[in-house]
């Protein structure tokens, strides 16, 4: 049995409290788990609602990738908040960067993304980062992502 303290559904409300991000720019509605230290599981329900569909495709709806690396972000920005939870409120946590990001699949409207990030290393306050973002048990898109506390 695992000493992992696991935080399980985290709301919409909480993800507020933790993000500073707002409305059009919220990219995740759920989290499904956080280890901390470690991983953190999230959802994000794609509807015709979407602001960027007005523009992004209108005949043809496809969610931009730079959204899906957000989403990403998000999702570990979420895991670093409850990693060093003093932080909440006091620090914002700055997107410092993106590697061997790719799109293996278009994602629309009615899709659920299912976003998993990994902690690979922390070291002198930049947090590397390995996101995946699956639709119905496929991947749409992987990157590596570096941010900070700041």
């Amino acid at each position: 049995m695992s000493d992992e303290v696991v935080l399980e559904h985290i709301d919409i409300l909480e993800i507020l409290r933790l993000l500073p991000h707002r409305y059009p720019f919220v990219m995740i509605d759920r989290v499904l788990s956080v280890v901390p230290d470690k991983s953190v599981e999230a959802l994000k329900n794609v509807t015709i609602n979407e602001p960027f569909f007005q523009g992004h495709f209108p005949e043809k709806p496809v969610m931009p990738g730079v959204m899906m690396l957000e989403g990403m972000a998000q999702a570990g920005g979420v895991l670093a908040f409850c990693s060093e939870p003093e932080n909440v409120g006091e620090k914002l946590l700055y997107f410092a960067g993106i590697d061997k990001a790719r799109f293996r699949k278009p994602v629309g409207p009615g899709d659920q993304i299912m976003y998993t990030v990994e902690l690979l290393k922390k070291k002198r306050g930049i947090w590397k980062m390995s996101a995946l973002a699956h639709v119905d048990g496929q991947k749409v898109a992987e990157a590596e992502l570096l941010a900070s506390f700041g």
